[in-house]
């Protein structure tokens, strides 16, 4: 052999930079030289080089020859994939290797952002607490994206405990805790932890809230300009690439083909008991209706549904965006509906890919969905009042009435019940909220302390998630001044029962700065009035729109001060709330919140406005649908 081209020579040129000509003799030593080392340097100079493809294949040949040490070479293959965008090379190596993720934050790391990026959430429960722990700050950032909605599970308290305990002066991991004690009604730890981000805020720090999560930030701050800052997770917008989109060449047909992306398509899902029956509606003469479902498994399997009412539907679930990208251009997709916003198991990074000509987002985040290309946002004029235009990238398309779409056809009629059957006073005006309880915060609290005390004769409605909740609560009201017999709890009930047991209540009473949405809306369904104050972002103005919709806007308070008044008005005066009673049932078939079909047209002309712009090569602008002429016979019948 020349003795020029020997193992030692090339690991000399590839320590003096050399990396060309280290990379030249290993491709000759590699012909008689077949060992882990040989292939590990020709890994590295590959790497160097920028080949990181050939550098992870290289890397997997010397797992190969290594024996007990393949392991560690394995690693570096998946993560050289990972960092060269091949998902697929790196899963397939780490899940060879998944015995020992549970406990190696570096491989847990590879298949969690894998997982995290095609919303597999329901494998990333094992990885949350090695990711957690680690010493490596970005094993800790990738802990706190895998927190989702179920609080219940302790897998999700335990990370973002760690965290933050770990990491206190971490923002990122403050917002995470936050997050968690909220669920809880924790007030005492919020409002300690609470309070340097309120110090920041008022020096106008608003970069502080870069660290908070989209959909969660909404729960505490009912400020619609910071709420643009609420970023983290996220990339900037780049507009070269919406430019792109939006001029690529697109073949249109004579119907518009509709594709809505969702992980809700299941009957069971607060957005299905909306939605389900707009789906059923749509005019298949002039509408193509196609579903990009990535429901996880287990929620399709408690479907009770014939799904294809609702549309075409095609499973991207555990796709990765690019794959999403060819299944949906393979469509030929005119208008791309995102149902989830900054909302667990969304999938809207797909949107910053050109997907289709119009994406718009709507139903499933009450907000501007930040970073993601998005042309519209489909709202109305009281979630999406002028005042809010600045805040958001995407253009308005408000409804003429409300934005929200309901289901009179599917969702159960309420059933006659009696307080008795449900534990509560005969003689007591009796407030109402069945919203989660994340969003009691210590204000509405105080608020509604406030109220019991004017209204001596009232008793309040709570639903609990849990005993630890139900203990917070008590020992908050307790602290306001309020006796524990006058706060009474109920459990989650099957759909049917909640439904019916609404009505035994007086008056719904709403949270804020987050009212209630499908919350509210199966109030009012159930006959039950919900008072509201006037919002100051989308997701505090959710019940403005939808009492507008039922015809009952004086249910809607100017501010708190008014909110709590009129509360106690109401309750000194229950005449006045069997009237609103009474104009629920009237209502429920002839006003515009419960009209599904009267909904669908006005959603259809929305599409046909939007499209019929991008047809003539205008870009998206602010569009308001003309409403329908007024109902004069129900759609329906209370017998």
């Amino acid at each position: 052999m020349n003795s020029k081209v020997s193992f030692s020579a090339a690991s000399r040129d590839y320590q003096a930079g050399r990396y060309t000509q280290s990379l030249a003799t290993l491709n000759q030593l590699i012909d008689t030289q077949k060992d882990a080392k040989t292939y590990a340097l020709l890994a590295k100079n590959l790497l160097q080089l920028g080949f990181k493809t050939d550098a992870a294949k290289a890397y997997g040949l010397a797992a190969d020859c290594a024996g007990q040490g393949a392991f560690e070479f394995l690693k570096t293959a998946a993560k050289i994939h990972l960092e060269a965008g091949n998902e697929d090379e790196a899963l397939l190596i780490a899940m060879r290797n998944l015995g020992k993720a549970q406990e190696d934050a570096e491989l847990a790391f590879i298949i969690a952002s894998i997982y995290l990026r095609r919303q597999r959430r329901d494998l990333l429960r094992p990885f949350k607490k090695v990711l957690s722990e680690s010493q490596n700050p970005e094993h800790g950032r990738l802990a706190a994206l895998l927190l989702n909605d179920d609080l219940m599970d302790e897998t999700n308290q335990t990370l973002a405990r760690n965290l933050f305990r770990r990491y206190p002066g971490n923002l990122a991991f403050r917002f995470l805790y936050l997050v968690c004690v909220r669920e809880f009604n924790e007030f005492d730890e919020a409002n300690k932890h609470q309070a340097p981000i309120d110090a920041a805020l008022a020096k106008n720090e608003l970069d502080t809230l870069r660290k908070d999560n989209p959909f969660y930030h909404l729960h505490w701050c009912g400020n619609e300009d910071y709420n643009r800052y609420a970023t983290i997770g996220t990339k900037p917008l780049d507009p070269a690439r919406v430019a792109y989109r939006r001029g690529l060449p697109h073949s249109w047909s004579k119907n518009i083909r509709i594709g809505y992306m969702s992980s809700d398509f299941w009957d069971a899902h607060a957005t299905m008991k909306l939605l389900q029956r707009v789906l059923e509606l749509h005019d298949r003469n002039r509408f193509e209706i196609t579903l990009f479902d990535h429901t996880q498994p287990e929620y399709l399997e408690k479907n009770r549904t014939d799904r294809s009412r609702w549309g075409k539907i095609i499973d991207v679930y555990g796709l990765s965006d690019e794959a999403i990208l060819k299944t949906v251009r393979a469509e030929n997709i005119d208008i791309m509906v995102d149902l989830k916003g900054h909302t667990s198991g969304s999938r809207a990074s797909a949107f910053n890919l050109p997907l289709a000509p119009i994406h718009v987002a709507w139903l499933g985040f009450p907000g501007s969905t930040l970073n993601v290309d998005l042309d519209y946002v489909i709202g109305d004029h009281s979630v999406l009042p002028d005042v809010a235009k600045p805040f958001y990238h995407e253009k308005f398309l408000r409804m003429p009435e409300s934005y929200q779409p309901n289901d009179p056809a599917n969702r159960p009629r309420p059933q006659p019940v009696t307080r008795e059957q449900l534990g509560l006073p005969e003689d007591a005006f009796v407030f109402a909220s069945f919203n989660g309880n994340r969003k009691i915060t210590s204000q509405v609290v105080d608020s509604w302390c406030r109220i019991l005390k004017r209204a001596p004769d009232s008793v309040l409605w709570l639903m609990a998630n849990t005993a630890r909740n139900k203990e917070n609560l008590l020992e908050r009201f307790q602290a306001g001044g309020i006796s524990p017999k006058r706060i009474i709890f109920c459990p989650r009930a099957p759909y049917e029962q909640h439904i019916s047991r609404q009505q035994a209540a007086d008056l719904g009473i709403d949270t804020f700065p987050v009212n209630g949405h499908t919350t509210t809306s199966e109030q009012l369904w159930g006959g039950l009035p919900v008072l509201t104050v006037k919002g100051t972002n989308f997701a505090s103005r959710v019940s403005e729109s939808l009492l507008r919709a039922i015809d009952l806007p004086e249910l809607v308070a100017d501010d708190l001060q008014a909110y709590e008044d009129l509360a106690v008005e109401l309750a000194l005066n229950p005449e006045r709330v069997a009237g609103y009673k009474k104009h629920l049932q009237a209502k429920r078939y002839m006003a515009p919140l419960f009209d599904a079909e009267r909904f669908c047209h006005h959603l259809e002309h929305a599409y046909e406005l939007m499209a019929d712009r991008s047809k003539q090569g205008l870009a998206p602008d602010h569009i308001d649908v003309p409403a329908l002429p007024p109902r004069t016979e129900p759609f329906g019948s209370n017998g």
